[in-house]
């Protein structure tokens, strides 16, 4: 059985299944070292153009698997704290992966997505929830930090502060209506169009041109990172002007409009 599906459901479209539902998709090792691998796979691979992550089952991922964890690799001689420590670094590697794929990434969160799960569905780029979904930052309740895999990085500039300290102070769920409500995910869809939901969105998506999406993209990212909104300006206005300059996109986009059909863009000239 392979815990990590990956099938093309639509054109330009690459669907990522966490197959171990009997588990609710828990992040053992032998379940996250493929899922990365299979990232950095389909980042590379040109001819798609967005993705989406969901779980099998009834959850998205119940975070780190409480029982039967396994070993991360290439770990032969070294002592625990090691092993501790490049167990960390392959699990963070993991929400980095997906941040800096090239497509857009779309979870399509069908149950609980918990702890570690909570942050993979935060490094996505858009989050669509069943009514089923739910949140929670495991970590304070199981005596440790709610803090894991960026969660309190990401969490803050998802929700605002406030929100963000009281949710992982305290433990409690989110459940999908909250998560809508604070801007958590873009929308709630019925559990049985969810993924033809997410196929539709992945499917726009990928109508538009490929440098001006994979721009936008690192655009919006490093907006979280930008320490003045001048110098987050600059970085926009070059990515606006290289496109501009080196393709026909934009007198494509106004000749489509004029012709009242739908642009094809070569980005290129």
């Amino acid at each position: 059985m392979s815990f990590i599906v990956v099938e093309r459901p639509r054109e330009n479209v690459a669907l990522v299944t966490l197959n171990r539902p009997e588990r609710m998709n828990a992040m053992a090792f032998d379940v996250m070292v493929p899922f990365r691998e299979s990232l950095e796979a389909i980042s590379n691979d040109n001819s798609v153009r967005a993705v989406v992550i969901t779980g099998a089952g009834r959850g998205f991922s119940s975070g780190a698997d409480q029982t039967s964890a396994g070993s991360p690799p290439h770990i032969d001689g070294l002592t625990r704290p090691t092993v501790a420590l490049r167990a960390m670094e392959m699990l963070d590697d993991v929400v980095l992966t997906l941040r800096r794929m090239h497509q857009p990434v779309i979870a399509a969160i069908n149950g609980a997505a918990i702890g570690g799960g909570f942050c993979l569905s935060l490094a996505s780029d858009i989050r669509l929830a069943a009514p089923e979904a739910y949140f929670r930052a495991a970590g304070i309740n199981n005596g440790l930090t709610a803090s894991e895999l960026g969660l309190s990085y990401l969490l803050p500039r998802a929700i605002g502060s406030s929100r963000a300290f009281e949710i992982m102070l305290t433990g409690r769920d989110i459940d999908a209506d909250e998560a809508a409500r604070i801007g958590l995910v873009s929308r709630i869809v019925a559990g049985e169009d969810l993924l033809e939901e997410a196929f539709d969105l992945a499917q726009r998506i990928a109508m538009f041109s490929r440098p001006g999406i994979e721009l936008t993209k690192r655009t919006l990212w490093s907006s979280l990172d930008a320490s003045s909104m001048s110098q987050h300006m600059n970085q926009e206005g070059l990515g606006q002007l290289m496109i501009r300059l080196m393709t026909d996109n934009f007198e494509e986009a106004t000749l489509a409009r004029r012709e009242k059909r739908d642009p094809v863009f070569r980005d290129t000239r």
